[in-house]
């Protein structure tokens, strides 16, 4: 495949477990395709959609938080109303709005510089899968969310900084493991899939580091013990039996 491969060695330093080979069968079987292309787009959707919550929640002031609302919309309006189109989503992912950072943030800049480039990449790539999905005739049908995201979101601590530092350290691990998969599962399927997945590795693997980058930034104490234990909750999410086959489930049944 066509990409360096020290570009995943930090990931699966990172990561405490690779993707099970039984999850890389099921998700090459060809129809499971519909799947795993559907709930890919909504991956990408909720990173963007996360991404967006934190810049909102901690950085920046309200006519900026309204802003950054009504760039996404036309992509949840997509995604969960089937309201718009290609045509109507085309060249939507980039933003020119003036984004202001809260005054005494002392993160914040940091922060909205990184979350807006991850916005807008993420929104492209839903683009991406879009036309993906046309080419390849696969009807868009809303799925629920799996187990994933939820069960590492509720090892959140309840007070700040620290909530914070750990939905980033959260962020990280989505978006290297989704990175992982994509190089993983490549080989397995057709040369325009295989191209798209591999042509996502770099700028996944931006994302990770720039999650962990902003946990360091933001906490005042070293992060390397949360780090340890909420990696150990995402491997045990990974390698434990799930009935519910999406792009970040466990092992299938």
């Amino acid at each position: 495949m066509m990409y360096e491969q020290g570009l995943l060695e930090p990931i699966y330093s990172f990561l405490n477990c690779e993707t099970p080979d039984k999850w890389i069968e099921m998700a090459s079987k060809p129809e499971n395709l519909s799947i795993i292309l559907r709930d890919h787009m909504i991956c990408e959707l909720k990173a963007a959609q996360s991404a967006m919550f934190l810049i909102r929640k901690y950085a920046v002031d309200k006519p900026s938080a309204e802003q950054l609302s009504q760039w996404i919309k036309p992509y949840e309006e997509f995604a969960y109303k089937k309201v718009g189109d290609l045509a109507s989503l085309k060249g939507k992912s980039n933003v020119s709005k003036q984004i202001t950072v809260r005054e005494g943030c002392v993160y914040g800049q940091e922060l909205v510089d990184k979350m807006v480039l991850l916005i807008k990449e993420e929104l492209h790539h839903f683009y991406q899968v879009m036309e993906l999905m046309e080419k390849k005739q696969v009807q868009y049908e809303l799925i629920e969310a799996g187990r994933y995201a939820k069960g590492l979101l509720k090892h959140v601590k309840t007070f700040e900084p620290d909530a914070l530092v750990d939905k980033l350290i959260i962020g990280a691990l989505i978006e290297a493991r989704s990175c992982e998969r994509f190089a993983k599962l490549a080989p397995h399927l057709d040369e325009e899939l295989s191209k798209f997945y591999v042509s996502l590795l770099r700028s996944e693997a931006r994302h990770y580091q720039d999650y962990l980058t902003l946990a360091e930034l933001v906490s005042d104490k070293d992060i390397s013990d949360r780090v340890r234990f909420l990696t150990e909750v995402e491997a045990e999410l990974i390698l434990t039996p799930d009935s519910d086959f999406k792009f970040h489930s466990g092992l299938p049944n």
